[in-house]
């Protein structure tokens, strides 16, 4: 019997190609999503399909398009600039926990269609803090 043996360069590099396409994914998707947030008002939100706005105070959701903007640049900036990269898990982790009490706001009003956006986005958010944790994790620079 054979055995496989894997380089572990080639399989850190792997992993790292992997984490990057993930923190660029959400970086992207939570960037559009809270500069959305913070650039238009209640009515236009509702008007693109986001019909918690309606009943949401003003400054709740500029708070959280202001935080998933600083959660999408926390994904980035860290990690690509090796300046406190560790801040690039906690940023995934406020993103996880923004999807968390999303998909619960979304559950309690009934809309279940957007659940499966939340659950892929924490998802990847979680695949983000294990990998930067256990499978590569940048150094910061000396």
């Amino acid at each position: 019997m054979t055995t496989i043996e894997t380089n572990p360069v080639q399989a850190s590099k792997g992993w790292n190609i992997g984490l990057w396409v993930a923190q660029a994914i959400l970086a992207a998707m939570f960037l559009m999503a809270g500069a959305t947030k913070l650039m238009s008002g209640s009515a236009e939100l509702v008007a693109m399909g986001m019909g918690w706005a309606e009943n949401a105070p003003f400054l709740l959701i500029k708070f959280i398009g202001l935080a998933e903007v600083a959660g999408g640049l926390g994904l980035i900036l860290p990690t690509a600039t090796r300046i406190m990269p560790h801040l690039t898990k906690w940023a995934a982790a406020g993103l996880a926990v923004i999807m968390v009490l999303a998909a619960g706001l979304h559950i309690i009003r009934g809309e279940f269609e957007v659940v499966p956006v939340n659950v892929i986005l924490f998802a990847l958010a979680a695949f983000v803090i294990w990998g930067r944790t256990n499978k590569t994790p940048i150094a910061p620079r000396a």
